[in-house]
């Protein structure tokens, strides 16, 4: 068998020419500039910096990230959750190319903070999204795949900064995980969209009261052909359903429509919804309120990130979290008694 040949001075050269000039096209003001100008690409490398585990890139992120600030903010940012099953995947993919052939340019976001264990499904939704992903106005974005709900967030909500940097004035963001990951997607959107399904035994089961509370319209979809009924029906229930709770701050009334993400029927409808629900809360004030309600609470939820990442990463935290845990599991210490010892070891060293 024979060896591999060597490279010579000259390929290694090229080889070293190439790395340079891919870092300097790569460095945070040559990407801050094309991304202002629209480039997919430098959005897409943008992005991983801020979502990068490594401490220099981070900071090259956090860099872009800043002189994105002036030009972010100009777009409407929509989040969509919903029951295992019910289309989010095929709602976006109709609605958003609805949108973008109505001339909006769109960008889809996730937050899943489960899929280290999961999987995730948003990039097998990258690609069943053909239409959407092709078009040259649409941006889709895989979530990072690992970390905490926080740090998922944090990166998530960076990235719809970046994005409107480029020119996207549609944000959606899908939850892909379940629990927790909803609140989130509601503490970083203007609009809140709740997708549901009919026909499938009790309406109002399966859906917790807040996450309904949150919404700011429920969408029934799946009304098509035999189930166009029942669709109705569920819309009627839901609608029922939604008088009971509290009126919302904003005196926006949530709606209930039904659609057909699979036949491409009731865009008309969101977007009327849509427009709608801005015109009014821009009139009334309650959309700038919001956003600075946003803005306070993503600087707590920073400064939490930022204090738990600070304490685990703390040496000797983890040798010690190891020893009490034990400790807690043979009866030895409670664990409220394991917290404060983890706790004065973090203040004190000792």
């Amino acid at each position: 068998m024979s060896k591999p040949d060597k490279p010579n001075n000259d390929s290694i050269k090229k080889l070293l020419q190439e790395r340079r000039k891919h870092q300097q096209q790569s460095n945070p003001e040559n990407l801050v500039s094309k991304l202002l100008k629209g480039d997919k690409k430098a959005l897409a490398e943008s992005i991983t910096l801020i979502e990068s585990e490594n401490p220099d890139l981070q900071k090259a992120g956090q860099q872009i990230v800043i002189q994105c600030l002036p030009h972010a903010s100009q777009s409407v940012r929509i989040g969509i959750t919903g029951v295992p099953g019910v289309g989010k995947s095929t709602f976006i993919e109709s609605f958003g190319s609805f949108l973008v052939n109505s001339g909006r340019k769109v960008a889809v976001l996730a937050v899943d903070p489960s899929s280290e264990r999961s999987k995730g499904s948003i990039l097998g939704d990258k690609t069943r999204m053909h239409r959407l992903s092709v078009h040259p106005d649409a941006f889709i974005r895989p979530t990072a795949s690992s970390g905490s709900l926080g740090g998922v967030s944090r990166k998530t909500r960076e990235t719809i900064i970046l994005c409107e940097a480029a020119g996207f004035d549609t944000i959606l963001v899908e939850t892909v995980g379940v629990g927790q990951s909803e609140v989130a997607v509601h503490s970083m959107t203007d609009f809140f969209l709740l997708l549901m399904l009919a026909g499938a035994g009790d309406e109002l089961q399966g859906i917790k009261r807040g996450i309904m509370e949150m919404a700011d319209t429920i969408l029934i979809n799946k009304a098509d052909g035999e189930n166009i009924k029942r669709a109705n029906l569920a819309r009627a229930e839901y609608k029922n359903a939604l008088h009971l709770f509290p009126p919302k701050e904003n005196n926006w009334i949530p709606k209930v429509e039904t659609i057909s993400a699979l036949e491409d029927k009731g865009n008309e409808k969101v977007v009327e919804i849509l427009d709608s629900y801005f015109n009014q809360v821009k009139v009334n004030g309650h959309f700038d309120l919001k956003r600075e309600k946003q803005h306070l609470h993503w600087l707590k939820e920073t400064i939490n990130e930022k204090i738990l990442s600070s304490f685990y990463e703390s040496d000797g935290i983890g040798e010690l979290f190891s020893d009490l845990k034990q400790k807690i599991i043979s009866g030895e210490i409670t664990s409220y008694q394991a917290a404060d010892r983890l706790y004065e070891f973090y203040q004190h060293g000792k």
